[in-house]
């Protein structure tokens, strides 16, 4: 079985300064030529999502809002630094398609696994409202063209970017065949979005199908490791998923600039092989990620590569900056309490 790559790095999608630029992905196809790795992925082109399936997740509100401001020449979406451009709404949509038309070769059994290279980014994109540099959640839309096109029952989001994966929670809160996992660091008041306590933990039929893991400062390899071993892997075999998609925001690398995490690259790619051995397990193999955050430029780019390296099949891990200085805390309170509010023996 193979790998896919879906390329859509949105160009004309930048307002200079902004720290979610296309200089983020532009680059990357030259760079994995130059690893190497390049001619052995599947190209999977990108298919933009039309406004019926962006509303499968979002109200026609929110997609006519994005369209407006963009064909108006573009602007400030909301009250914070979520922009357009004049091309945003067409790029947003490509980004958001990227994720279903990787979906359909998976399913198709034309490739095993796949990562989106994408952005806009789109996990804080909620069903109203959009938010954190995000238009359209494009994990979202791809697990729900999973469901509607192929008959998918259970769908496991799994989001380690560094910033809580707002959005995708409040599309999926009330519902269970959507277990969303996000692992990320939480400071109140200090740090975006402020949401994803662990008393977040779903509504109605959706109770117990949001899994939050808010971290403090600072927590590195080991941590994340244990979060992985000791909580992402029983809920993921309790619920026994179809398909796995993930959220995979590189911005809680310690060299990070806009966050305050510990993992390293070896972390992170430590996290991806043990994802990509959930799916070996739990639904043959069918696993997709799909780009979010991740602003420091080498670090972004060596933990593509790595994760690429792993869905090849292959151990190499690029690591040149290593752990992080500091030591890392002791999160055994934090697994003790989630494993006994989530029921997780």
């Amino acid at each position: 079985m193979s790998t896919g790559i879906v390329y859509a790095p949105a160009l004309a999608h930048e307002k200079i300064g902004h720290p979610e630029c296309n200089a983020r992905i532009s680059h990357i196809l030259p760079f994995l030529e130059k690893a190497g790795v390049l001619a052995d992925l599947v190209n999977v082109a990108a298919v933009p999502a039309t406004a019926v399936q962006l509303e499968q997740v979002h109200n026609k509100a929110l997609v006519n809002h994005v369209q407006r401001v963009s064909h108006s020449g573009g602007g400030l979406l909301d009250y914070g630094d979520t922009y357009a451009t004049a091309e945003s709404y067409e790029l947003a949509r490509l980004a958001a398609g990227a994720g279903m038309t990787a979906v359909d070769a998976i399913m198709r059994g034309e490739i095993q696994n796949a990562f989106a290279l994408v952005r806009p980014p789109g996990h804080h994109a909620e069903q109203d409202r959009v938010s954190g540099f995000c238009l359209f959640n494009n994990v979202a839309v791809a697990a729900r063209y999973a469901q509607r096109e192929h008959g998918v029952q259970r769908v496991l989001i799994v989001d380690f970017d560094v910033h809580h994966g707002n959005g995708t929670q409040d599309i999926f809160y009330r519902d269970d065949s959507v277990l969303f996992v996000s692992v990320h660091l939480f400071v109140p008041r200090l740090f975006y979005p402020g949401t994803g306590s662990k008393r977040e933990m779903g509504f109605a039929g959706g109770q117990g199908y949001t899994l939050n893991v808010p971290l403090m400062p600072y927590v590195g390899d080991a941590g994340y490791g244990r979060i992985f071993q000791e909580l992402i892997r029983p809920k993921a075999a309790a619920f026994q998923p179809d398909i796995i998609l993930v959220s995979a925001g590189f911005d809680a690398h310690w060299r990070d600039p806009l966050a305050m995490a510990g993992l390293s690259l070896t972390g992170y790619a430590q996290m991806g092989q043990a994802l990509a051995q959930l799916a070996d397990e739990l639904c043959d193999g069918r696993i997709l990620f799909i780009l979010e955050g991740g602003y420091e430029i080498d670090v972004l780019s060596h933990g593509i590569l790595n994760l690429f390296y792993t869905l090849l099949g292959q151990d190499n891990i690029i690591d040149p900056y290593g752990p992080m200085p500091q030591e890392e805390p002791d999160i055994s309170s934090l697994l003790d309490e989630l494993k006994q509010s989530h029921l997780i023996y």
